[in-house]
């Protein structure tokens, strides 16, 4: 009995700060972006605040859970410029077409560029990049966040070059994603 008891009140508690929470978040995203921080409360400050008819919460938090919480959780991306100065872009894991893989030591490296040329001709806004990976000459066109992008942009590459769209697929690989 006094289990039940203590599930119902844990219970009750957690959908009090949830709908706490959220409340706070609510007023937060209703705040204009242009209200300063520190005007806005902290939700634990939320939490321990006594509000007439609402009962009392008390959060006791460890000092290292709140050194953890206020930082982000992703390391900052690092922005590259290219070349001429004009685009900003940063690196992430994303998607490339494969347009030609071989390893012919003859004829590979200019099959390569040949299917490199074709495509930068009909498809300019693509990257292309030939890469030599001993013993393997690979060609990759374009930087795709999603696997659907490049899988758009593929079935595209096929109709335009039928010839050589069978031996396409899509990769796993780094890519270059401007910043807007």
């Amino acid at each position: 009995m006094q289990n039940k008891f203590h599930y119902i009140l844990f219970a009750s508690s957690l959908l009090v700060l949830t709908g706490l929470f959220m409340q706070v978040s609510a007023q937060q995203s209703a705040d204009s972006p242009a209200q300063s921080s520190s005007q806005r409360k902290e939700i634990l400050q939320e939490l321990n605040s006594v509000v007439p008819g609402k009962g009392r919460v008390t959060v006791y938090e460890d000092e290292s859970i709140s050194r953890v919480l206020g930082r982000p959780m992703a390391p900052p991306r690092t922005v590259y410029t290219n070349a001429e100065g004009t685009v900003q872009y940063y690196k992430m894991r994303g998607y490339k077409i494969q347009a030609f893989s071989g390893n012919n030591q003859r004829t590979s490296k200019n099959e390569a560029n040949h299917k490199q040329s074709q495509i930068n001709s009909a498809f300019p806004e693509y990257e292309t990049v030939v890469l030599f990976d001993s013993p393997f000459w690979r060609l990759r066109v374009g930087n795709f966040a999603t696997r659907d992008e490049a899988q758009q942009v593929m079935e595209e590459l096929r109709r335009n070059f039928p010839s050589f769209g069978k031996e396409m697929y899509i990769v796993v690989d780094e890519v270059k994603i401007p910043i807007n």
